[in-house]
């Protein structure tokens, strides 16, 4: 198993594709067994498309991340440009991409995207050992269940929702032929090596509930049978909620630090919660939010800092590391997910995440994408949507 991450924030789009083909087709005159490419929106998909065609790259997964990526070598944003490569040579192991519209149908698009690329690893009919996930925002949940439908609730998913700069909805995801503005890319993955993972979120939890009693898919109505701006306003202190005169307001940066938690259980006497990101509140007093959430379930102000995001990634490389009881000498590279909005309330201390990550993971490759949605693998070994959350998937060389 050989990993390497190339990088590159030249605001062009050929010049971004030049200088990560060079540096791939630098490194090993065979072209990578998969890629996983991440770029800000602006680029488009085409030129990198055909670039990697060129070097016969054929199992590409593509998606879009907000105004750049991390890596090893540092932060990839430049002016909201920014892309990176995450390329594994492993000629023992197995990997297919497959990306599709959802036309409307999410679910079923993930079925689908599922089946293609599980037919071009070869492995049809099979459970990979993990699955890389990139999706429009919207229907996760939805995409989530497609995805087990097929392969079964054992295989872990971990991924993150595509991203643009500013939350126009300019994203997008893609494979070696296909571009989808609203679809998804899903890669199976069958490395020949040991593969370790970590999700969580650096986000502690208040004194402050209450239960969600009437919602509309992510369109949170009530909680505690009264309007979920009012409770929220009050919960916060006036914070989050600037003003509902207009309809709606935008409230993502506001509520990035008091974001909703939802309990799903105690890892050793420590709750644990999935986030919910509100994104707008509504003059009628409901709540648009980032992932779905049900009545009856009980939702928790949770609380954060630039300092517990800031060294948050580095904790969860860490714990990647920890729990496949894997050494640095044997870890051959990293795939992280750092949710955008984290990163924009952070972007001015992305140096000091930067330098967390590669001390949990010293002169170790690594690949970290700013998305608008996190999916990963809880205590209990499901998987789930969240916003806010972080994750790492660790490969061994051996």
């Amino acid at each position: 198993m050989d990993i390497q991450v190339f990088g590159s924030q030249k605001p062009g789009r050929r010049a971004m594709a030049g200088d990560l083909c060079i540096a791939i087709g630098s490194h090993r005159p065979t072209p990578p067994d998969f890629v996983a490419l991440h770029l800000s929106a602006p680029y488009g998909s085409n030129v990198i498309r055909n670039a990697m065609a060129e070097l016969s790259i054929d199992c590409l997964h593509g998606a879009t991340s907000c105004r750049g990526v991390m890596s090893q070598a540092g932060l990839h944003s430049s002016d909201g440009y920014g892309a990176g490569a995450f390329c594994i040579w492993d000629a023992e192991g197995d990997y297919g991409s497959a990306c599709v519209a959802n036309d409307g149908n999410p679910k079923q698009a993930a079925i689908n995207a599922t089946v293609k690329a599980l037919e071009a690893a070869g492995r049809v009919g099979e459970s990979p050992d993990i699955i890389w996930l990139s999706t429009s925002p919207g229907a996760e949940e939805a995409v989530l269940s497609g995805i087990e439908s097929i392969v079964g609730k054992s295989v872990p998913i971990l991924g993150g929702s595509a991203a643009d700069n500013d939350v126009s909805g300019n994203w997008y995801v893609f494979d070696a032929v296909n571009t989808a503005e609203d679809g998804v890319t899903i890669s199976v993955l069958f490395p020949s090596t040991q593969i370790s993972f970590a999700y969580h979120n650096g986000y502690a939890p208040t004194d402050i509930s209450g239960e969600v009693t009437k919602v509309d898919g992510r369109l949170l109505h009530e909680i505690d049978h009264r309007p979920a701006a009012t409770v929220l306003d009050e919960w916060t202190n006036g914070t989050v909620i600037p003003n509902t005169r207009k309809d709606p307001v935008s409230i993502l940066s506001e509520s990035t630090l008091s974001p909703l938690g939802r309990y799903l259980d105690d890892v050793r006497g420590v709750p644990y919660f999935l986030l919910a990101h509100p994104s707008e509140a509504y003059k009628n007093g409901s709540i648009a939010l980032f992932a779905d959430v049900q009545v009856g379930e009980t939702l928790t102000l949770m609380e954060g800092s630039v300092e517990s995001l800031t060294a948050r990634a580095g904790k969860v490389a860490s714990l990647a590391a920890r729990l496949g009881e894997m050494h640095n000498d044997n870890i051959a590279g990293g795939l992280m997910v750092y949710c955008g909005g984290c990163m924009l309330a952070v972007q001015d201390h992305m140096e000091d995440v930067i330098s967390g990550v590669r001390e949990a993971l010293p002169d170790i490759p690594f690949l970290g994408v700013f998305t608008f949605g996190e999916q990963g693998v809880v205590i209990d070994g499901s998987n789930h949507h969240g916003n806010l959350m972080i994750s790492c998937i660790l490969f061994a060389k051996s």
